[in-house]
């Protein structure tokens, strides 16, 4: 069903800049247990050349390529279905943090080790109740009273709301995100016929 998103994706990143695909970066699941997340990639081959790792920005971040602004405005998750498949991931726990973040929080906050005490996930409590701005702290309790109170009915919920939302923003931004597939598609035979 995903093939075709993954095909022009794949085909639209690989055009426009002519690097990798994808993008496969270290992040921290249960028991600091480091595995690699795969991505779509949407920023440039670049964006770390100094070694630091650092947080996106958010929409200015000139790091972003163009068909990055698109697949992050769609969702770039969906490579990250691999990572459930091979174990690495669940579909619901705290948002996997890269070693170098994770760190950076354990000076500020020592409790944040505790969120190693679930398998990373791919939508989470916090994600879904928080919001861009909600200061890590209040992201790190989220996830704790999450990982205290286990229960299917929350996953199930989480879940729900993730599709109910995508769903609500999909109708908002279905038009925008077709017209791109589109641009993209007709980008790409353009490309193929030179």
């Amino acid at each position: 069903i995903l093939s075709p998103v993954f095909l022009i994706t794949a085909i639209a990143i690989k055009a426009t800049d002519h690097g990798p695909i994808f993008y496969k970066q270290v992040r921290l699941t249960k028991d600091g247990k480091e595995f690699k997340i795969l991505k779509f990639r949407s920023m440039r081959v670049d964006a770390e050349k100094d070694g630091v790792a650092r947080l996106s920005t958010g929409e200015n971040d000139n790091r972003i390529t163009s068909v990055g602004k698109i697949i992050r405005a769609c969702r770039d998750e969906l490579p990250q279905l691999f990572n459930i498949l091979k174990g690495d991931l669940s579909i619901v726990g705290p948002r996997p943090e890269r070693p170098e973040i994770a760190s950076q929080y354990y000076k500020e906050m020592p409790e944040f080790a505790l969120r190693l005490q679930a398998k990373a996930g791919l939508t989470g409590y916090a994600q879904v109740y928080g919001k861009y701005n909600t200061t890590p702290y209040d992201k790190l309790t989220m996830d704790l009273m999450y990982i205290a109170h286990p229960s299917i009915v929350e996953d199930l919920k989480i879940m729900l709301f993730i599709f109910t939302r995508e769903y609500r923003r999909r109708g908002r931004k279905s038009d925008y995100c077709n017209g791109v597939l589109q641009t993209l598609t007709v980008h790409i035979f353009k490309k193929c016929k030179m």
